[in-house]
């Protein structure tokens, strides 16, 4: 027996457009939502992580300078008038003959503590702790790989593993290294807008960890081409520059002088050598900040 049911009739039709614009509706406000992440990413994250190096112990400050820009030969003593003998190091130098270095006149060093988020330097110990122990003042590096994770991601390891900082009169602001990519693109795939931002990440990361503006490391030919030159750090980030010749030549953008000049990869007992531009005491105001 059919039964008679009282009510509008059913309309195929009808019943699949209103599911058609309920599905629309629905996607509608996904989109909505994936673009507000989207938008609310934190400053100087890469689009996309790259791989983490592969060869971290082959990377130090300057070890991609020569191959791009040249000046090899023999060191070129710097001419300044008030100059503190320095030199940085990394694990590819293994130990390191710290009492060797002081004797011949070197008051200061940095040493590469990281790279990445996945490298810590095996020599660092030997390395920080025994320039400190003959007396000179030391401070730590982190080499920058912008395309394999954010700004504040590198920045927090590199504090964490020896990269912090003490008013202790004998340690400087951590450093970081800027330059060319020993993977790949010579701007890491990067806009210069992005590496700008990745950049003030990191700093300012490094600040609310530390209490200290952080030194930045890079040259003019690299920031020139890959940040367009930007003019936005040199108030607050003292300049470590390299440059293999007679003297530190033009600058980057917001500098009006260098605080560090790496002026040979080829001195004595461990290559890289550098010097302070200004007297000891104003060493050691940069280490006491």
């Amino acid at each position: 027996m059919h039964v008679h049911r009282s009510g509008p009739a059913r309309h195929p039709r009808r019943s699949a457009a209103r599911v058609a614009g309920i599905l629309l509706t629905l996607l509608a406000l996904l989109g909505g939502t994936f673009g507000t992440a989207a938008a609310a990413q934190p400053a100087g994250t890469p689009a996309k992580d790259a791989p983490e190096p592969t060869h971290p112990g082959q990377d130090w400050a300057g070890s991609q300078i020569a191959k791009h820009e040249g000046g090899t030969g023999l060191p070129a003593a710097p001419s300044l008038a008030a100059s503190v003998e320095g030199v940085d190091v990394s694990g590819h130098q293994g130990n390191v003959a710290w009492s060797t270095l002081w004797n011949s006149g070197v008051k200061f060093a940095y040493v590469k503590a990281t790279e990445s988020t996945s490298y810590i330097n095996p020599y660092f110990a030997q390395q920080y702790n025994g320039s400190y122990n003959v007396g000179m003042i030391r401070g730590a590096y982190h080499f920058a790989t912008p395309n394999t994770s954010s700004g504040a991601a590198q920045a927090n390891y590199f504090v964490d593993h020896g990269g912090g900082w003490s008013r202790d009169g004998k340690t400087l602001p951590g450093a970081l290294d800027m330059e060319y990519n020993p993977y790949g693109a010579t701007c890491y795939g990067m806009s210069a807008t992005a590496l700008v931002n990745w950049m003030k990440d990191w700093f300012a990361t490094y600040k609310a960890r530390t209490g200290r503006d952080a030194v930045i490391y890079t040259s003019t030919s690299w920031w020139k081409q890959c940040t367009g030159n930007y003019a936005g750090f040199g108030n607050t980030n003292p300049l470590w520059i390299p440059r293999y010749g007679s003297s530190v030549g033009e600058l980057p953008a917001g500098w009006g002088f260098h605080t560090i000049w790496q002026y040979t990869s080829t001195g004595p007992t461990v290559g890289d050598h550098n010097s302070f531009n200004g007297a000891y005491d104003r060493l050691q105001a940069l280490a006491n900040g």
